[in-house]
């Protein structure tokens, strides 16, 4: 099979032929159809998230059909975990110590085959073809996972408008919240993007917004703009880190947190997120915007990612 490979921190990614895996005891043999492309397989790609083991198959946002028997199924980031644990035998699987994780732990999505655990392998709705189908299985999940974080929120900023903001200002629209779009400055095909999609507000991350927010989730790997968020918020708000990296918060006075606000990190996800968002996601109905790339190309999506170069998610179509 083809594959794009990870072999080392600074390196591009190498268009290699590899052996088609074999699936082990409860694992599934999938060939590929979409793979989403994530920020995090640029922290990978950068060293910000290391890979022990390389070279590595990056990728987990995976769309494939499970072969021999042919059911679709879609594979997210979090691959493994022990089922031992404290955290595993608390529903709190996404802490779990041993956990393994696709496209780092685990070979990925940017192949033309993978394999992958059974138990990590949930159905893919009906009625979403298979690219549109990938950025729901990070890019919805972790979004979902953090949305909830914000509890009964109104009003809700969202920092760094990419592929899971514009999932979960689908997702916030239909529960009646207000969505406020925060994006690079000067980047006016995003803020235009977020208004098309329903948002109330759109400006820049160093604009203050029209309204207090009950709520804000990060997703830029920026630290400062916990900060900005933190602000931004209401007494009692919260502000949720929705990436698995982040550079470092700057110190801030003790009043941009007193009156209750709150500031947490999402970790993963659990196969109940999985199981709920990938339920709702027809019921809203979710749809994503993506730019697609040949599986040779995925270098390429990842530096486009990088520049911000597109709207909404990419994928990979092996």
């Amino acid at each position: 099979m083809r594959a794009m490979v990870f072999e080392a921190v600074g390196q591009p990614l190498r268009l290699l032929e590899r052996p088609v895996p074999r699936a082990g005891p409860g694992q599934l043999l999938l060939k590929v159809r979409a793979c989403g492309v994530c920020r995090t397989d640029l922290h990978l790609l950068d060293g910000e998230v290391s890979i022990e083991h390389p070279p590595r198959i990056l990728g987990h946002q995976i769309v494939g059909i499970a072969e021999p028997e042919g059911r679709r199924v879609g594979v997210p980031w979090l691959g493994w975990t022990c089922g031992e644990c404290e955290y595993c035998r608390s529903e709190r699987e996404n802490l779990c110590p041993r956990a393994r994780f696709t496209g780092r732990d685990i070979d990925g999505g940017m192949a033309q085959y993978t394999v992958a655990d059974e138990r990590y392998c949930f159905a893919i709705p009906d009625d979403y073809p298979d690219a549109q189908a990938a950025p729901l299985l990070c890019a919805g999940l972790i979004g979902y996972r953090a949305l909830r974080m914000c509890g009964t929120a109104r009003r809700l900023g969202l920092y760094g408008f990419g592929a899971a903001a514009h999932i979960l200002t689908q997702v916030a629209q239909a529960q009646d919240r207000e969505v406020y779009a925060f994006t690079r400055e000067g980047d006016s095909a995003a803020q235009a993007f977020a208004r098309e999609l329903g948002a109330a507000w759109a400006g820049h991350s160093g604009q203050a917004p029209p309204h207090e927010l009950d709520a804000a989730i990060v997703f830029a790997p920026d630290g400062s703009l916990v900060v900005q968020a933190l602000q931004a918020v209401a007494p009692g708000g919260t502000v949720v880190c929705g990436g698995i990296h982040m550079s470092d918060i700057p110190t801030f006075p003790y009043s941009s947190l007193w009156g209750e606000r709150v500031v947490r990190s999402v970790a993963n996800l659990t196969r109940r997120d999985a199981e709920e968002f990938l339920a709702l996601a027809p019921r809203v109905p979710v749809r994503t915007h993506m730019s697609s790339y040949p599986l040779e190309a995925a270098g390429q999506a990842l530096e486009d990612l990088r520049a911000g170069r597109f709207t909404g998610a990419a994928v990979i179509v092996p």
